[in-house]
């Protein structure tokens, strides 16, 4: 099992090109209930072309995502919220229909968002492959897709294996006690907690 969320931050950093970034994971009680906030802050470059990048995803106590919102630097912006699973409006309320199925979201520019569908489902070894539709957002366009991705766990809340549903990438996921990354082979390494 993972542990009870506790305020946490971590670091990581591309493999590839520079870049940095830096999460906050808490949970708070709210009127409307309990909510599992993740704050990110990342500076890199994607396809040779830089990006600052703020973003903001609000989960309820279950880690179904309620509601994100990305911030560029350069003055672009993105608010969704989710009030029904796999259900996505803009944040005036605008139906988004060509999201519907879409449960988790995966931005492309962090390791976090791998942690949303981990926590969410609870993968065992016995869970098997899961086929996911998921709100992917590019951090070149920031114009979100819809994206299939498989999810399999490999060592109970320990090693999940993530594949892109067209076959064009894998990757073995080591994860904390939180379901946070550790290691994203030949994308992103996690800092250790001495340098943040």
């Amino acid at each position: 099992m993972f542990r009870a969320l506790s305020p946490t931050t971590v670091r990581w950093r591309p493999l590839e090109g520079e870049g940095l970034e830096h999460l906050t994971l808490t949970s708070t009680d709210t009127p409307d209930g309990a909510v599992i906030r993740a704050v990110g802050v990342l500076i890199g470059n994607r396809g040779g072309v830089p990006y600052g990048v703020r973003y903001r995803v609000d989960c309820d106590e279950t880690w179904l995502v309620r509601k994100l919102i990305v911030d560029t630097t350069d003055g672009r912006s993105l608010h969704l919220r989710s009030d029904a699973p796999g259900k996505w409006a803009t944040a005036r309320g605008a139906a988004l229909p060509k999201f519907d199925g879409c449960i988790d979201i995966d931005l492309a520019g962090t390791p976090f968002t791998n942690t949303l569908p981990i926590r969410r489902l609870g993968l065992t070894r016995r869970s098997g492959t899961v086929r996911l539709k998921m709100l992917y957002v590019p951090f070149n366009t920031f114009e979100p897709i819809v994206d299939g991705q498989h999810y399999t766990c490999l060592d109970d809340f320990k090693l999940y294996r993530y594949e892109a549903e067209d076959r064009s990438f894998a990757a073995d996921l080591p994860v904390d006690e939180d379901g946070l990354v550790i290691d994203y082979p030949t994308l992103f390494q996690r800092l250790s907690p001495e340098t943040i």
